[in-house]
This record gives structure tokens, sequence and C-alpha cells, in this order.
């Protein structure tokens, strides 16, 4: 099998991981802190990127298993004290299914570690819809 074959099929693997832990056993999965960016999302926003900020180690993590709500990651990096940090498409976080304008919203953010370990992080947002001023 070449190289390229076997990294598709070990990320198949871990998204499917990913779906089976998490849809039946979010309650064991390691919890992680993370920070939502913006943490108040305006609908009627030019901004192109929510960023979410974890306390897990960049290295310990499969970036492909990445999910926020179920959109999939669009990019990742470390940040300066090496840990993850996720970004993704923020057009696709305002279509979210269920969203409430004028309340606060959870956003959740799912993964697995390496080492197979799926790990879980939630933070409320705001979602509001305000047009900007002069506009």
């Amino acid at each position: 099998m070449r190289s390229s074959s076997r990294k598709m099929l070990s990320v198949w693997f871990a998204l499917l991981a990913a779906a089976l832990c998490f849809s039946a056993a979010e309650a064991w999965a390691l919890e992680i802190d993370i920070d939502v960016s913006p943490n108040v999302l305006n609908i009627q926003s030019k901004g192109t990127v929510v960023t979410v900020h974890t306390d897990i180690g960049y290295s310990l993590v499969n970036a492909y298993s990445v999910y926020l709500n179920g959109i999939a990651i669009k990019s990742w990096k470390a940040d300066d004290r090496g840990n993850f940090v996720a970004k993704f498409s923020m057009e696709e976080v305002k279509r979210l299914e269920g969203l409430v304008i004028g309340e606060t919203n959870t956003l959740q953010l799912v993964g697995v570690t390496t080492d197979g370990e799926p790990f879980v992080g939630e933070q409320d947002i705001l979602v509001i819809d305000v047009l900007p001023r002069g506009k």
C-alpha cells in the first residue's frame, strides 16, 4: 500500500472513530478549555474566520478530526504556548442550524488526539444581527 493511501486510510479511520466516540460517549471524552473568537458573532459581520483557541498541545491533536458543531476545520496552527488553534469558516458558523439570534449559543469543538483519545470543549457565544453604523 502506498504511503498516501495509508495516510488517507488513517485519516478516514480517525474521522470514523471521532464520529462514533462523540455520538455515543461524549461523557468520557477528554474535556478541554476553549476560547472562541469572536465571542459575539454578528450575523451582519464581514468577518471570514471563527478562531478557537484550546489548552491542548498542538502535537497531540489529529487536526483532520477536528470539528466545530459539525463544521470541518479550515486551518490550524500552534499558538505561542504550543497549544492547538483551529480556524473555521465564519459563513458556515453563521448558517448553523438552530442558532438563536439575541441569545447565547453553545459552540462545541470535538476531535481526536494522535493517540485516538476523543476530546471536547464548549463555549457559549452571543449571536446578534446588527447592521454596522452608517449602513
